[in-house]
């Protein structure tokens, strides 16, 4: 495994949404590491971030540079494992942002081309680190509610009119699971590991919407049962809509109500280190059996943890963020719940 000791220059592909307000920021804030270039045609949009930052025209030039030792893939879903691929041939490590691939045998080549390499591969599965899924996990893993039954997880976003971008056009990687279910998926297998088996329905609902836009996966567990839900048509507030997780054990439940703000702060302009930047106003609630109710402070969120503990990965060999097994596993229940919908009956897991 090769292991980098100096600064780690890190080239970005892509600035489209996940470029420019997730990693761009979160690969500056770590310490270690220095945003090298861009590729991009968005020339103005680099300068507005920092005009030192050189952009590139052309994909296989970056990967040419030999000064540019990581490469993060923030492309649209369908180029991920093309580039993830060459960039590993050209002997960088890589992040590649959510989804992993597109299937199942493009992620386990990825993986494994990744091992005969000697290079690190990552999946940028930032909601790891956010400030509701982290209040949650930790009342779990304390025992505030017992042996958990039921965990339900919403994922929703309040778009009722489709909108002209390749993430809803129903190309290839378009939809809501492909965008919002690698987030679900991955906070769940987190928790629980693999499940037994995998039942859903993924569909289209927004009147002119060519790609899925509504999605409702239970993971199978034997004493258990997950229940992921994505939409662009409910409120994400925590107000109108489901809370953002709902979750019950035998010796109580625990609701949070909102989402995490980090994506709403860096939209805002707020940086890691900024004051207020990952607190979440919004506590959990704590119900035990009687119908009594506590309230738990909400963990602050945290996602420039991803890129920092990624510069001590390739900087130091520790261990990555994500295991690549663990990359490899979410990207099969995406593939098991689209298998569901399309069959309409219960996959059971492994897949063969």
């Amino acid at each position: 495994m090769a292991i980098l000791t100096a600064r780690i220059r890190v080239g970005l592909i892509g600035y489209g949404m996940a470029g420019r307000v997730f990693h761009a920021p979160l690969i500056r804030a770590a310490p270690g590491l220095e945003l090298a270039a861009i590729v991009t045609s968005r020339a103005e949009a680099v300068a507005a971030l920092d005009p030192a930052i050189p952009c590139v025209a052309l994909t296989a030039d970056l990967l040419a540079d030999p000064a540019i030792q990581a490469v993060v893939v923030a492309t649209p879903s369908a180029t991920h494992a093309a580039i993830a691929a060459d960039a590993l041939r050209a002997g960088k490590h890589v992040v590649v942002d959510k989804p992993f691939a597109l299937s199942l045998d493009e992620a386990k080549a990825l993986a494994a081309l990744a091992r005969s390499s000697g290079r690190r591969l990552a999946v940028f599965h930032n909601r790891r680190f956010d400030s509701d899924f982290l209040s949650i996990r930790a009342a779990i893993e304390e025992g505030a509610i017992g042996q958990v039954t039921h965990f339900e997880s919403h994922f929703d976003r309040f778009r009722p009119e489709v909108r002209d971008r390749w993430r809803e056009d129903g190309s290839a990687g378009s939809g809501v699971w492909f965008d919002l279910g690698p987030h679900l998926v991955d906070q769940a297998l987190a928790l629980f590991g693999r499940p037994l088996a995998v039942s859903a329905d993924i569909v289209a609902l927004r009147p002119g919407s060519g790609a899925d836009d509504w999605a409702h996966v239970v993971l199978r567990y034997e004493r258990m049962r997950v229940v992921l839900h994505a939409s662009l048509n409910a409120p994400d507030d925590g107000g109108g809509g489901r809370p953002r997780f709902a979750v019950h054990g035998d010796k109580g439940s625990l609701i949070k109500r909102r989402i995490d703000p980090q994506e709403a702060q860096l939209i805002g302009g707020m940086r890691p280190g900024d004051a207020g930047w990952g607190v979440d106003s919004d506590p959990v609630a704590v119900y035990d059996r009687d119908g009594g109710m506590t309230l738990r402070p909400a963990t602050r969120g945290c996602q420039e943890q991803f890129y920092r503990q990624m510069a001590d990965t390739w900087t130091r060999g520790s261990v990555a963020p994500i295991l690549l097994d663990e990359a490899v596993a979410v990207q099969e229940v995406i593939e098991a719940a689209l298998l569901s919908a399309r069959k309409d009956r219960v996959v059971a897991m492994p897949l063969p």
